[in-house]
């Protein structure tokens, strides 16, 4: 129901159904089909709708014998998604999902499909029917939005070297829909994220600079949630965004802790990363949130702690208040820093931007003066020492391993 009341549709009844066997012409058995039939015309409803993905054939049968219109899980997740996307990339990405779930129901979508358009018969045959015109359309538009979406893809590939020049480590939070993401996300880079107590309030990715507690900066992104059985179509056509958690140096998972299905959650969440290539190989580099502690009683929180307590990785918050949300930013700075060298380097007095740089880029552990030099010791990732060391040695290098 959580999916209806997103798109503010009016629940006038809702049911459980079992299935013992799922029929390939009406998913359900004729006399389910008739009972719910009589509880529609009773609620007087015009939509329907099955936590389930439907065959065009399902769903045409169902909407024949119940008079109203049927949507399935998959339909329903579009629509939500079409409500929630602003900027041009995400509605390309909606687009194309919803484009690619039309195709296949063009069988029962259109009330036209024996009627024939009037053609040459270049290819043989009288014409083409509608049917085929309507298909060739959809096909000759989910290819334009591929090429788009694809130098989207090739953009935010630029971005990404961009980064990796500065270079900067990137943060990715993931987590099911309306676990918090875009509220931690806004505590953390101090920005004021829009976040709404709704599904899929985020499918717009945001990045934001963000300090850890040793001054060095980090970019922290917000993505899309994750939900249960969500649609192949929609990994796919959000492959361009989600990318960014593939390609993340460390990736968050925020969990609802306050959900009564917070592990079954948890599981959804891990087989949409599965999908995406970041399987039991990748989960070194996951650090997991539980947040929303402040919905928590005392034994809710007495059960965080207890695992927190067996998990260094895991850390148990509240975006909202801000509760150990220092505590995270440090884990974030250990789970960066682990491949990182403690070297001392020599700076001259004299070159303010160097020793700024070094502030910046790296976690210095101690300042001393060294005659006509500063002497800093600094824990560097290699790649950043070789940057630097670059970009600072004009004349005399001043940057002298010890």
């Amino acid at each position: 129901m959580g999916l209806a009341l997103a798109i503010d549709l009016r629940v006038v009844a809702q049911e459980s159904v079992p299935v013992s066997e799922i029929r390939a012409g009406s998913f359900f058995g004729r006399g389910t089909i008739e009972r719910i039939a009589e509880l529609i015309a009773n609620a007087e409803a015009d939509i329907v709708s099955i936590d389930t993905a439907l065959t065009p054939v399902q769903q045409r049968t169902l909407e024949t014998a119940w008079k109203a219109k049927v949507i399935d899980r998959t339909g329903l997740i579009l629509e939500i998604f079409g409500a929630r996307a602003h900027t041009r990339e995400g509605a390309l990405q909606v687009e194309l999902a919803h484009l690619t779930y039309q195709r296949s129901r063009l069988v029962r979508s259109w009330t036209h499909l024996e009627r024939q358009r009037g053609g040459f018969g270049f290819l043989g045959g009288p014409g083409e029917t509608q049917i085929e015109a309507d298909r060739r359309m959809i096909s000759e538009r989910i290819a334009r939005i591929r090429r788009d979406l694809e130098n989207v893809r090739k953009t935010r590939t630029l971005h990404r070297s961009a980064r990796r020049r500065v270079p900067y480590g990137v943060v990715a939070l993931v987590g099911y829909t309306n676990a918090g993401k875009t509220e931690l996300f806004g505590r953390l880079t101090h920005t004021q994220a829009a976040a709404k107590d709704q599904l899929f309030a985020t499918l717009d990715p945001a990045m934001r600079a963000a300090q850890l507690p040793s001054g060095r900066t980090v970019i922290v992104s917000d993505t899309v949630g994750f939900v249960s059985d969500l649609p192949t179509t929609l990994v796919a056509a959000f492959r361009a965004t989600l990318e960014e958690v593939m390609e993340a140096d460390v990736i968050v998972h925020v969990r609802d802790v306050s959900h009564g299905d917070t592990e079954a959650q948890k599981e959804d969440v891990g087989r949409v990363l599965g999908e995406l290539g970041i399987g039991p190989a990748g989960q070194d580099k996951v650090v997991e949130v539980l947040n929303k502690i402040d919905l928590l009683d005392d034994e809710g929180r007495d059960r965080v702690e207890n695992l927190t307590a067996r998990d260094e990785r895991a850390v148990a918050v509240s975006a909202l208040t801000g509760e150990n949300c220092d505590r995270l930013l440090e884990l974030l700075e250990d789970a960066l820093g682990g491949n990182r060298d403690v070297v001392c380097l020599r700076v001259r007095h004299s070159d303010g931007a160097a020793a700024s740089w070094l502030y910046r880029h790296s976690q210095v552990l101690n300042r001393a003066v060294d005659g006509d030099f500063i002497r800093f010791d600094v824990a560097i990732a290699a790649a950043e020492l070789a940057r630097f060391r670059n970009r600072f040695s004009v004349g005399q290098d001043p940057a002298d391993g010890a």
